[in-house]
């Protein structure tokens, strides 16, 4: 039988609705992901504390697993969605149509979905999955590039985020090269160190660079907010990242403190600098500071151990600098900059409301949570009780969330 008129016509609004907006199918995508990962990495990690014999273990290092689909599946789906919808405010170029970010849209997470399950035991499910991650990656760096090409005000931010996701292909592609061809193991690691430090935290710093000052200006300049922009950050911030990523990669920690405490000093800079004190009404601009505050932190515990392992000491801080990092800075700035993009795109106030502060306030705790399983006693069940709460803070979010991307803006306006 054929399917009923009126079910069709719901199917096509839908289709209509999600293709309206770069942000909708992307950002949609990203809270199918929020969820995912953490499910699996938790599940992964109460195997290993409680001893599930029957558990089906990862064709890859779990580390590995949890780490290449995080940073170039989780994040990026939102990252896309929000540079495909600024990009051309930007710099003065062409909007992005549907046929462009739709396919990044389903590339990359489905690809992400399959890998994840690829993860259970299934190692051509993951290749696979990882493949079709990397299709999406090419059509969606191929169009950043095209309105990069074609904008007629270019800039070092357009310029800043589009080499980073070129780094972040290369990452991908390292990683297939590792898993499909055999390239060596060197390649799989590269890519991992890659994931954080040449591709989500340049793209993280570079948006924070061009928007948290714009925005706090926009709000507080009646309180002497002055605007702060400074031209040689961004190539810094790049060099000392890159520096940061050799060195990791080849194993020369005793000098990590090279580039992390020049990067503490220039994020620490820029914390100050953008006045924050000016900045804690309304909400949806103090979540933004707040966020920003966990950079110049991780850098500093990064510092901390970088200097230690300099004088003779041992790894004393563990993954805690990494995770101050991830979950802390990536996790907490993805609800403040997602939660402003969504609310400013469907009509509705510049206001956190319950459901973000919510979100928000307890990720600052699974933060802290991370980091206190680094600093003994029985880590796995600190890891377990920080995924839970990773997964406890993002459902209502994500719910929210992706009832307002399947539903039009609420003041009537097309977008």
């Amino acid at each position: 039988m054929s399917e009923p008129l009126s079910t069709v016509s719901a199917n096509a609004a839908l289709s209509r609705l999600l293709a309206a907006a770069p942000h909708r199918p992307l950002f949609l995508a990203g809270t199918v992901a929020v969820l995912l990962s953490m499910t699996w990495w938790t599940l992964e990690l109460a195997s290993l504390r409680f001893g599930w014999g029957h558990w089906p273990q990862p064709p890859i290092p779990p580390i590995w697993g949890h780490a290449m689909l995080i940073q170039y599946g989780l994040f990026p789906l939102f990252m896309f969605g929000f540079l495909m919808t600024t990009f051309p405010r930007w710099m003065n170029g062409p909007a992005v149509p549907p046929v462009r970010y739709l396919p990044v849209a389903g590339g990359v997470l489905g690809g992400y979905v399959l890998a994840n399950i690829g993860l259970l035991g299934l190692p051509w499910l993951l290749k696979l999955g990882m493949g079709l991650m990397l299709v999406g990656y090419v059509i969606g760096v191929a169009t950043l590039g095209g309105v990069l090409r074609a904008a007629t005000e270019r800039n070092k931010h357009g310029w800043s985020c589009f080499a980073a996701f070129c780094c972040g292909t290369l990452g991908l592609l390292l990683f297939l090269g590792w898993l499909l061809l055999g390239a060596p193991t060197s390649c799989a690691e590269l890519a991992v160190k890659l994931g954080t430090f040449g591709f989500l935290l340049p793209v993280y710093f570079t948006v924070c660079h061009r928007m948290l000052p714009f925005f706090s200006n926009n709000i507080a300049k009646g309180r002497g907010y002055v605007m702060r922009r400074p031209g040689w950050s961004l190539p810094v911030v790049w060099a000392l990242l890159l520096v940061h990523l050799l060195l990791d990669w080849r194993g020369q920690l005793r000098w990590l403190w090279l580039c992390d405490v020049p990067l503490a000093l220039v994020f620490g800079w820029h914390a100050l600098a953008w006045q924050p004190w000016k900045c804690m009404r309304p909400g949806l601009l103090a979540v933004l500071h707040i966020a920003f505050a966990w950079l110049p932190f991780a850098f500093v515990l990064f510092s901390i151990q970088d200097i230690v392992l300099a004088a003779g000491g041992g790894y004393v801080l563990g993954r805690a600098p990494l995770h101050a990092l991830a979950i802390g800075f990536f996790g907490s700035m993805l609800v403040a900059m997602v939660t402003r993009v969504t609310h400013g795109h469907s009509g509705r106030p510049l206001q956190m409301g319950a459901v973000p502060w919510l979100c928000f306030g307890l990720l600052q705790a699974v933060a802290l949570l991370r980091i206190r399983a680094e600093l003994g006693g029985d880590m796995y069940l600190w890891l377990v009780i920080a995924g839970t709460g990773w997964l406890l803070a993002f459902l209502p979010w994500v719910l929210r969330s992706a009832w307002i991307y399947l539903t039009p803006r609420a003041d009537g306006k097309p977008g």
